[in-house]
């Protein structure tokens, strides 16, 4: 992670708590945010119920990667949302430390992928009113041992794969939130001082299937067209014969 070859601290001010069963990383980050004054790491070693996009159950097996980040952003929802971008370049970054960074990609719009198939997924969840944020939680999710089983997947969805089944070298959790949390920073740190547009770019430069056709399904539709770009507010871009379009929220399928 430094082109000096020494080992970077720990990020200052961001705290760090470690369990070793929880019922979800996500939940924990909820039940202590009224007392948290700094942006802090949740990991659990393992989760008992864990949930992904939609409330639906996530698989966690022991020795797999689970945690939240709470931050107090000061910033409108909209704009505290795009930090779905800064964690999964931060999740690319800190998987790149130990695979083949060109094995590696993203997918609109919160999952890294490796080989083509999901890794790591991304979940933010949030309190507040109006245009106030009373916290933000990332939940980081990541197939160190093992990927779930393949039938609790959606048939169109990408097959989950783990780091160990694809050879990767061994990588423990805790190790593992070290290295994110030293790249989340960085992300943040770009963040706060030049806004989105930087991460968009990197985001960007490694997106799965830019400039190929796919096709979204949002609440109302399915569109097919070709991924053109994400645009400043975070919106996946498609081009279709008919227009150009920006969809906020869908799930996105090659």
């Amino acid at each position: 992670m430094d082109p000096t070859g020494a080992t970077p601290a720990w990020p200052d001010s961001y705290g760090r708590v470690i369990l070793d069963e929880i019922d979800s990383t996500m939940r924990e980050a909820a039940r202590r945010a009224p007392h948290l004054t700094g942006p802090t790491w949740i990991m659990a070693r393992h989760q008992t119920a864990a949930h992904g996009r939609r409330g639906r159950p996530w698989q966690s097996p022991a020795g797999n990667f689970a945690a939240t980040l709470l931050l107090r952003p000061d910033d409108p929802p909209g704009r505290a949302a795009l930090r779905s971008f800064s964690s999964a370049v931060a999740v690319y970054q800190a998987l790149s430390t130990c695979i083949a960074a060109e094995r590696l990609s993203l997918k609109w719009p919160n999952d890294v992928l490796l080989d083509g198939g999901k890794v790591a997924g991304i979940l933010l969840e949030s309190s507040g009113y109006g245009t106030r944020l009373n916290w933000l939680a990332i939940g980081i999710g990541v197939n160190l041992v093992a990927a779930p089983d393949i039938a609790a997947v959606e048939p169109r969805a990408l097959p989950p794969v783990s780091l160990k089944g694809q050879g990767a070298q061994a990588l423990d959790a805790e190790d593992l939130l070290y290295r994110l949390a030293v790249c989340f920073a960085a992300q943040e740190k770009t963040f706060r001082d030049f806004g989105f547009d930087p991460i968009r770019r990197l985001w960007l430069r490694h997106a799965s299937h830019l400039g190929q056709v796919i096709t979204a399904r949002t609440a109302r539709e399915e569109i097919t067209g070709t991924f053109e770009t994400v645009d400043e507010a975070g919106n996946l871009v498609l081009v279709t014969p008919e227009s150009r379009q920006a969809i906020p929220a869908a799930e996105v399928f090659f």
